[in-house]
């Protein structure tokens, strides 16, 4: 899947694009959780809006991020997002809803 379908099957705003494929979907807040269980590749879904969001996703090697509910990420995400090529998309949808646009 690319980026571009993420974007569309989500009704999803771009905030920073990459074109790194994307190869999987993983949901989930607790960072301890996502880095030890997110597949390489993925999309992954959250509400979490700070920058230990890009950390994570450097260290899962994840390669977008959708912020869903609305949230609205801070500065030091956008910036690490955009410095280490991390797709960074905002979504109205809730996560639960997210995952299955992304299954279908």
């Amino acid at each position: 899947m690319t980026i571009n379908e993420v974007k569309q099957r989500l009704d999803a705003d771009a905030v920073v694009l990459s074109d790194k494929p994307i190869e999987g979907v993983y949901a989930g807040d607790f960072l301890s959780r996502v880095m030890s269980k997110a597949p390489s590749g993925c999309v992954w879904l959250t509400v979490m809006n700070n920058v230990n969001v890009a950390g994570v996703a450097v260290l899962a090697e994840i390669n977008a991020v959708v912020l869903c509910e609305g949230v609205v990420p801070d500065a030091l995400l956008c910036d690490k997002c955009r410095a280490e090529g991390i797709s960074l998309l905002t979504t109205p949808l809730d996560v639960f809803s997210a995952c299955v646009r992304l299954g279908s």
